[in-house]
């Protein structure tokens, strides 16, 4: 497996990095248990002023992180500089609530005096996307360092300077070199490191195939893990709705990140009363867009992160089209040398189609016309995923039971999705399973010892 920067922009290649050996991945696998050992004798407040010096590093040397970001997987600079300042968030929030989510629970029980305590479980094997390269690590990293899990990370193969930056930063607040190690490695090792009995559970963002991957060799071996996978992740947009706030949200909530959010809008399932409107709409803004050097603040619409990237988008588009699906908007070539995709509106998807039930990972949006709530609600369901959903309606005591009827493991009322460090993230179905971010992110990896001390 080749580790390389290839700025999508303009495809220059800038960094390769050399896998490890097995020797090393040995030398780490010892190094990150003798830490584990360490740390289960030390409480967690010797290392919150370690994980607040991360988030006071990472603000400070912002333009230089963004900037890496930018340079290796294409997105545009000011979303990269909003990546680095949510992840400085999610250090400072698990720096400043881990005492509270750590303490010790009592228990009522008639045998005795019980409680459970929350504990280390061991080494973390994380394995990471590139579409968000330092958040998708932090929010990971951030709970499980003030819990006392070492964490082995293995990221995408061409985001590997970013997490280069993000353990260099981690070294150089003071954290010990085992608390997070970044490793170049290939499948096997990623399958070896995982069977060993030093590693406990494994964490993993990314596609179905991946986390089917790696959830099968956690399972072989009774390792606890958490998946975060794929969305096709519903926009309904209900006959009350304000159609000014469904203006400004609808564009962004599908074009962030050139649209390969995993959370992201990408079905606008949108009542018969509204559908012309939304079209409209929708068209007028994609035509704005203004493709270009992503490190220009000008620019609106970043690259995709690879050439591979855009080949397999196309082929989805493709097929949707030879499927039956109408191109409303779009789908021309960008005459840039760089990996962009010009915003498209597909129409008309039929169960049938191959779009109807796969994540377009880009900027694609599908747009469903209802003629009933309840048939937006059961189009809304009918799909593999269940990550994100969100719901436009100017009745909010309404949309909150709408939203009961999401299978989905986030809904978001006349906003699009958002992620704060105390908003639970996660999904249902082939979306994964487990949660990170809040307590339940912070709970995912740890023993919930139960102790009991009997009555006379």
């Amino acid at each position: 497996m080749a580790y390389q920067t290839i700025n999508p922009f303009n495809n220059q290649v800038l960094n390769s990095y050399e896998n490890i050996s097995d020797d090393q991945l040995e030398k780490v696998l010892t190094d990150s248990h003798a830490l584990y050992l360490k740390w289960r004798d030390e409480p967690s407040e010797t290392r919150r002023d370690t994980l607040h010096r991360i988030a006071t590093m990472m603000r400070y040397e912002k333009t230089q992180l963004a900037t890496t970001v930018t340079q290796e997987m294409g997105k545009l600079i000011g979303e990269s500089e909003a990546e680095v300042e949510l992840c400085a968030d999610i250090a400072d929030y698990f720096a400043d609530h881990a005492a509270e989510f750590l303490a010790r629970k009592p228990l009522d029980t008639v045998i005795g005096d019980a409680y459970y305590e929350k504990q280390a479980l061991g080494v973390l094997f994380m394995v990471e996307p590139w579409n968000f390269p330092y958040y998708q690590i932090m929010r990971v990293f951030a709970p499980n360092f003030m819990i006392g899990n070492p964490m082995l990370l293995k990221h995408a193969s061409n985001t590997p300077s970013s997490a280069e930056a993000f353990v260099d930063i981690i070294r150089r607040a003071g954290a010990p070199t085992a608390s997070l190690t970044n490793l170049f490695v290939d499948y096997d090792q990623v399958d070896k490191a995982i069977a060993d009995p030093r590693v406990v559970s494994v964490a993993l963002t990314g596609s179905e195939r991946g986390g089917a991957s790696v959830a099968k060799t956690a399972g072989e071996n009774l390792k606890k893990s958490t998946m975060e996978l794929g969305g096709n992740d519903p926009f309904i947009v209900l006959s009350d709705a304000d159609m000014n706030k469904v203006k400004r949200v609808a564009p962004v909530a599908r074009l962030s990140n050139a649209g390969q959010i995993c959370a992201a809008s990408k079905r606008f399932i949108v009542m018969a009363d509204k559908y012309d409107e939304f079209l409209t709409m929708l068209k007028q803004a994609f035509e704005q867009v203004k493709p270009g050097d992503p490190m220009d603040p000008a620019t609106t619409l970043a690259p995709l992160s690879s050439a591979k990237s855009k080949t397999t988008l196309q082929k989805q588009v493709d097929a949707a089209v030879d499927a039956g699906a109408t191109v409303f908007y779009g789908n021309h070539p960008i005459d840039l040398p760089g990996q962009f995709f010009q915003p498209t509106i597909l129409t008309d998807i039929t169960k049938d189609n191959p779009a109807y039930n796969q994540e377009l990972f880009g900027p694609v949006a599908s747009v469903y016309k209802v003629n009933s709530e309840e048939e937006a609600i059961a189009l809304a369901n009918d799909s593999s995923y269940g990550l994100g959903s969100a719901i436009f309606t100017e009745d909010t005591k309404h949309a909150d039971a709408v939203a009961q009827q999401i299978e989905a493991g986030m809904t978001f009322i006349n906003r699009a999705w958002a992620t704060l460090p105390e908003l639970p993230f996660g999904g249902v179905k082939n979306s994964g399973y487990g949660r990170e971010m809040y307590e339940l992110g912070f709970d995912a990896f740890v023993n919930e010892h139960l102790v009991v001390n009997a009555k006379d």
